[in-house]
């Protein structure tokens, strides 16, 4: 037993022998293996530093190298900008040195001319008292032999200069006024000569009446209605004259009021075109019409002042302006005799030096107030400078329209280019006729006298001034004083108006009830 347990002893302690052999030599393993890979981490990290190193001296040389380079190129561009520098400096010095040489001739021959100068001038004073004691010798002797003094001399010499000027100066004044109004005359002629030619404007041809075509015949019999009802209507709403004879297809429009004339063209044209004709449509259509053409007088007014070139305009001149396509005056249309008026005025103005764009604006609204005169009292030279002071015109503008016909003096060169210009337009071959102007008078009179009376709604004269319609306000005049308003106006026509054949006066009263079902 002891000897089993002495063999286990000595085992057990074998083995632990063994087994610290073994990890001490497994440490010593372990230890080499790290002992090397730190030697080879060692020397990675010596290899990448050599090649940092090498690397970086490369760079280094690299950078030196391209500072070199750098510094070479300016100090080339230095030198060469120092060369230019020298070299413009010699030649400076040069330029002053040979200036210098200049200056020293120039002082020598002012110098030399100084002398001579002097002497000159030494000789001329001597010259001169010896000859001024000759004129005193001579003066002595003029005064014995004359009897006079030096001073009654000069002054009856002075009279007679005096004399002898003023006459040559009166002479030459009026020769020269007569060379003046000659060149002026000229001058005058060629400038009208040469805006006229430079301008070229297309006649106008005014009518008092427009041709409608239709689809067809029976369309006349829905335009006349049932017992005439439809034409009753439309004339009584547009206050023209529908005429409606054997002529295949067509109705005349007539009226001397071309807005008037118009507005019915417009009317019948989108009545023919819709086919609903009635008493109702009829005013509905009229009434859409003549909105629209406000529109378009507006516009018509904006596209003139952009076609001349004139700049800002109040918005009621221009309304006006535009309202100018309608009116006509001889027969000539107001607003194409404007345009005219203001290309004249602008050429001659240009000619002559003076403000184009300002005679161009004073042409054009010489003639403003004939878009008021419809509706309005007084002349349209009245109407036009009332206009232009309320829209703060130009005084120029307002000056050129109260004095284009001769009622007011011109206060300005351009007043007097915008008369001549209007009366080149009124004189151009066809522009105008006298009795077509006092045809329209005579309808604007015979309106007129209607629309002064209390309860009138609208007046239209028709048939060519044959007959008067006047509508009034039903709540306003009754029965009894419609009869005796178209006596009244009957009787002031007869006073006032000198007239061919007869007129009738027809008031119409209508009463309409209209309730509307919700």
């Amino acid at each position: 037993m002891p000897k089993e347990l002495l063999i286990g002893i000595l085992s057990a302690l074998i083995v632990l022998v063994v087994t610290i052999v073994i990890t001490i030599v497994m440490d010593r393993l372990g230890l080499n293996r790290a002992r090397m890979e730190a030697r080879n981490l060692m020397n990675e990290a010596q290899t990448k530093a050599d090649n940092h190193v090498r690397q970086a001296t490369l760079e280094a040389k690299t950078q030196a190298y391209e500072i070199k380079l750098n510094a070479e190129k300016e100090l080339k561009v230095q030198r060469k900008e120092l060369q230019d520098f020298e070299n413009k400096l010699g030649r400076r010095e040069d330029n002053l040195s040979f200036k210098d040489a200049n200056l020293v001739e120039k002082e020598k021959e002012i110098s030399k001319k100084q002398r001579e100068l002097e002497s000159k001038k030494a000789s001329l004073d001597k010259m001169e008292s010896v000859l001024q004691e000759r004129i005193d010798v001579q003066l002595a002797e003029l005064e014995r032999v004359s009897n006079m003094s030096v001073d009654a001399a000069k002054a009856e010499l002075f009279d007679v200069v005096e004399k002898q000027m003023e006459n040559e100066t009166l002479a030459y004044i009026k020769e020269q006024e007569e060379q003046a109004h000659l060149r002026a005359e000229e001058i005058s002629r060629n400038i009208i000569s040469l805006a006229i030619s430079r301008y070229s404007q297309d006649e106008v041809v005014h009518n008092t009446s427009s041709v409608i075509s239709l689809p067809n015949e029976e369309m006349k019999g829905r335009i006349i209605g049932r017992e005439g009802r439809n034409i009753r209507a439309f004339e009584q709403a547009t206050g023209v004259d529908l005429i409606i004879d054997d002529t295949p297809e067509v109705i005349t429009v007539s009226c001397f009021d071309p807005i008037r004339r118009e507005i019915a063209k417009l009317s019948l044209e989108t009545l023919v075109q819709d086919g609903r004709i009635q008493p109702g449509r009829i005013e509905e259509v009229v009434e859409k019409v003549r909105k629209d053409l406000n529109q378009v007088i507006l516009k018509t007014g904006q596209d003139t002042l952009f076609e001349l070139g004139i700049g800002k305009v109040d918005k009621e001149l221009v309304a006006v302006l535009g309202r100018l396509k309608y009116r006509y005056s001889y027969g000539q249309n107001a607003l194409s005799h404007s345009v005219e008026v203001a290309h004249l005025a602008g050429m001659m103005a240009a000619e002559l030096g003076l403000s184009q764009k300002l005679a161009k604006r004073a042409g054009l609204f010489h003639d403003i107030g004939k878009g008021l005169d419809f509706e309005m009292e007084g002349s349209h030279v009245e109407l036009g400078v009332r206009l232009a002071k309320k829209c703060k015109e130009h005084p120029v503008v307002i000056n050129a329209i109260a004095s284009h016909h001769g009622d007011t003096e011109a206060t300005s060169a351009i007043s007097v280019l915008v008369a001549a210009a209007d009366a080149l337009s009124a004189a151009r071959p066809g522009a105008r006729f006298e009795s077509f102007e006092n045809y329209i008078q005579r309808l604007e009179d015979l309106e007129a006298i209607a629309s002064t009376k209390e309860g009138v709604q609208r007046v239209f004269a028709i048939s060519a001034g044959r007959e008067l319609r006047v509508m009034v306000v039903p709540n306003e005049v009754d029965d009894l004083q419609t009869t005796k308003l178209a006596r009244e106006i009957r009787e002031e026509i007869e006073e006032q108006l000198t007239y061919p054949g007869q007129i009738k006066v027809t008031v119409i009263r209508e009463l309409r009830a209209q309730e509307l079902a919700k």
